[in-house]
């Protein structure tokens, strides 16, 4: 049956059919004219999509407007901006930025705040080959890389963690507490500049709190009762200034605002404090916190702030501030830069995308250029305080300089922000928070102590059986616990007894059954694989102790003299002969007679005559001048002689009974070393000795008991062990050699944060003399008293100590012979 269509019908379908065409050819006409306008009037077309809901969306869309006017002001140029509002949408924005292309063949993109809008419009201004340029001040290098046509046009902010970081320093705070909100995927980019920030700064990240943007008040109470818990008191802020807000305001109910905490935020709060209303910073006081920086001053700026202000006042009455701020500055300067590369026509392609890359100008911001498609970061920062209904600028840092409380003073610059001025922390404390508290609720460091330690001085296990308690003592014991107060926090801690060998022990913390091991545990390399060491707090080395063994020297009686001085005596008593046996000869016939016999008769008289003479055999004064002298000298010398081999006569001479391990391990004998300890592993794997002539042993008496009986050679004992052993046996054992070994040291898990803390205090109770004080009061009472003294050098009888008693017998019997002789010629030639 076939379809009849009444004429009412007919009419009212053309009808519709008519209006329609009429409807879409005015459309279409008027995106026509729009665009014959747009090629024949030489304009530049950019095009702009954002968030004008958020304040930082409504600055930047002033601050465009505004650029775009003084661009074509400055420049005669003809630029044209046209501005979608994408509400905070991801599809709103796609939507919006396709009808930009198609209605107004936009030639440049401006605006993307968000991530994900950056890499989906970015996605479609690479395919349409349009420059898109960022106002995200974090866009990853991999989508720079991938969109050839998308560019960074804000300053990263990064690097405002090493600002952060030199706040921390500048207060020995080290470890701190980070919370950001996970607003998008830039995120996950600040965590990770912020892990490589802190990697080389010796400053620890105690927690991680991520909170979402739809968050409940409640939620938030939960996460701040949680960290409150643990003892960082410094937490750095990441977040929207919305969620900031409410994050302070519960944090004021948790009692968190008050004295002993610190609260650091970055520059997405501090940037928008200047829109914040008064009466909001009650919450916030004591604050401290990191901000973009630009000049705000110099008449650029200042022109700029007039034409925003009066324009931001007209669009946005029902904002709270019209002040600028770096949202705005940044979009300024963006619009120039497109509007800059979009002023030379006929360019497309690569040739575009090098002009963008070769845009420089000094903006607002500063000087603005791109490297690696990024505008160059900012490596300058504000630091400001947050006190009562306003804050203030506490000064400036800048990298590699630091802080200073004026910006282009390059002599005033300082490593401490303590120095810019005092600091209002919340709660208004007298001192600086120290940045940690003691929890109200922490598990404590479960600390594994050795059982079979063979020196009780170094650590010993007390049980009770009584009690079924034990108390750990000793000098690693005292030693660690004085550490523990060094520390900057607070760190509860749990001895432990372990009953087993020294490797097992250590194994237990990589096992996790133990946080740290402390006890004469040595630094050894095998046992890196499971743990961490801090810095040794004993001698390193291994020493081979053996018996000692005593002799006389059988030329022990020339020892008393040195070489010199034997032969300066043997001299000066010759010389005083000659000179006696030439004065006296012609009144003594006795010293006459052949030559032969006058040489036998001097060397006699040098050694002899002085104590067979007496004052009448002499015959002349001179010679008895010289006796007089001579005597007074023999007779000194001779008896320092007799008191220092009477001395050396009953010291018994020691010597090491075995002088090298070689000739122990080829003798095949048999040595000891202490039980449990890694010594035996070290003297097969390394010294090649065979297993089974190794020996362990528990106690000092049973190592002295075996030399002594020679049951074993020698004992292989760790420098720290050595020295005790040595001072409670001083007279029957020494050290014949050493090895390289590692000494003790405190044993914490791989990675552990607080391996450089507590080297870092090991050294502090080192420097400060406390080591030293624990040690003599812990070890002390093994000390020697009646040690032998070596006598090979000290105490040898030498020139220097008789020089003046041979200058005086040597002077007077060369006087006496100057008088001879001039007697002798007198007498020759009167006659």
């Amino acid at each position: 049956m076939a379809y009849k269509c009444s004429p009412v019908n007919v009419f009212l379908i053309m009808l519709l059919l008519l209006l329609l065409f009429t409807v879409h050819t005015k459309t279409t006409a008027t995106s026509f004219t729009r665009r014959i306008q747009i090629i024949t009037s030489n304009t530049s077309v950019i095009g702009a999509v954002m968030d004008m809901t958020s304040r930082a969306g409504k600055e930047a869309r002033v601050a465009m407007e505004t650029a775009i006017d003084d661009f074509n002001a400055k420049t005669s140029q003809n630029a044209t901006l046209y501005i979608r509002n994408s509400k905070g949408n991801l599809f709103g924005a796609i939507r919006e930025a396709t009808y930009l292309i198609n209605g107004y063949k936009v030639e440049a993109f401006l605006g993307l705040q968000t991530m994900e809008e950056v890499l989906s419009i970015g996605e479609i201004g690479s395919r349409y080959q349009i420059p898109t340029f960022s106002l995200l001040d974090s866009v990853p290098q991999r989508a720079l890389d991938r969109l050839p046509f998308l560019f960074q046009a804000s300053p990263s902010q990064f690097g405002q963690m090493k600002a952060f970081v030199a706040i921390m320093k500048s207060f020995q705070w080290n470890r701190f507490t980070f919370i950001y909100e996970d607003i998008n995927s830039a995120s996950s980019e600040v965590i990770h500049h912020l892990m490589e920030t802190i990697k080389e700064s010796g400053v620890q990240m105690n927690n991680m709190v991520k909170i979402s943007p739809l968050a409940s008040s409640t939620s938030l109470l939960e996460e701040l009762e949680r960290i409150n818990k643990e003892q960082c008191r410094v937490f750095l802020v990441h977040a929207s200034l919305e969620m900031g807000l409410r994050l302070f305001q519960n944090a004021k109910i948790m009692g968190m605002m008050e004295k002993g905490y610190v609260w650091i935020t970055t520059n997405l709060i501090t940037d928008l404090l200047h829109t914040v209303n008064p009466s909001t910073f009650s919450m916030m006081e004591g604050v401290v916190g990191i901000g973009s920086f630009f000049m705000d001053t110099g008449s650029r700026f200042n022109d700029f702030s007039t034409k925003f202000q009066t324009r931001f006042k007209l669009e946005q009455p029902k904002e709270e501030s019209y002040m600028p701020g770096i949202f705005a500055v940044q979009a300024y300067d963006a619009t120039w830069i497109a509007a800059l590369a979009l002023s030379k026509k006929n360019m497309s392609g690569q040739k575009l995308l090098d002009t963008v890359s070769s845009i420089s100008f000094s903006g607002i911001t500063g000087e603005v250029q791109f490297v690696d498609k990024k505008s160059t970061a900012s490596h300058r920062f504000h630091i400001i305080n947050v006190i009562g209904k306003y804050y203030r600028e506490l000064g400036f840092w800048s990298e590699g300089l630091g802080f200073s409380e004026v910006v282009n003073d390059r002599a005033n610059y300082d490593t401490s922000l303590q120095n810019l001025g005092h600091i209002f922390w919340p709660g208004r404390p007298l001192h600086t928070p120290r940045g940690w508290a003691i929890p109200t609720s922490v598990n404590p460091m479960r600390v594994g102590v050795p059982t079979m330690a063979v020196f009780k001085k170094f650590v010993e296990v007390k049980y009770d059986h009584m009690h079924h308690n034990f108390t750990c003592i000793g000098y690693s014991i005292e030693l660690f616990k004085e550490t523990v107060k060094r520390l900057p926090y607070y760190l509860s801690y749990e001895f432990h007894p372990f009953n087993g060998s020294y490797d097992s022990l250590v194994e237990q913390v990589y096992l996790k059954k133990f946080d740290a091991v402390v006890g004469d545990v040595s630094v050894v390399s095998k046992r890196y694989q499971y743990a961490e060491f801090t810095h040794p707090y004993t001698e390193t080395g291994l020493m081979m102790v053996v018996p000692v063994i005593s002799y006389h020297e059988q030329w022990l009686f020339v020892k008393p003299f040195t070489l010199g001085m034997w032969a300066l005596t043997i001299v000066i008593y010759i010389y005083n002969g000659f000179v006696l046996w030439l004065i006296e000869r012609k009144h003594s016939p006795e010293l006459q007679g052949s030559a032969l016999n006058q040489a036998g008769i001097l060397l006699c008289l040098s050694f002899t005559r002085l104590f067979s003479l007496d004052g009448d055999q002499l015959k002349n004064n001179l010679t008895r001048m010289i006796t007089v002298a001579w005597l007074f000298v023999a007779i000194i010398v001779g008896q320092c002689y007799t008191a220092s081999l009477t001395s050396m006569l009953t010291v018994r001479r020691l010597a090491p009974r075995v002088a090298d391990y070689e000739s122990l391990k080829n003798a095949n004998a048999v040595v000891g070393y202490g039980r449990g300890a890694h010594v035996a592993s070290y003297l097969v794997d390394v010294l090649g000795f065979k297993n089974e002539n190794i020996r362990g042993f528990t106690s000092p008496e049973e190592y002295a008991h075996a030399l002594r009986n020679k049951e074993i050679a020698a004992v292989f004992l760790e420098a720290p062990f050595s020295k005790l052993f040595l001072a409670r046996y001083c007279k029957s054992f020494m050290v014949a050699a050493t090895f390289g070994e590692g000494g003790f040291a405190f044993l914490l898990p791989r990675g552990s944060f607080m391996v450089t803390d507590f080297t870092k205090a090991l050294l502090n109770v080192s420097e400060s003399g406390t080591l030293q004080t624990i040690e003599k009061r812990m070890l002390g009472s093994e000390q020697c008293v009646d040690m032998e003294s070596d006598h090979d050098e000290y105490g040898r009888l030498g020139l220097s100590s008789f020089w003046s008693l041979f200058i005086l017998t040597g002077s007077t019997s060369t006087i006496a012979l100057v008088i001879h002789v001039i007697l002798t010629l007198r007498d020759h030639f009167r006659y």
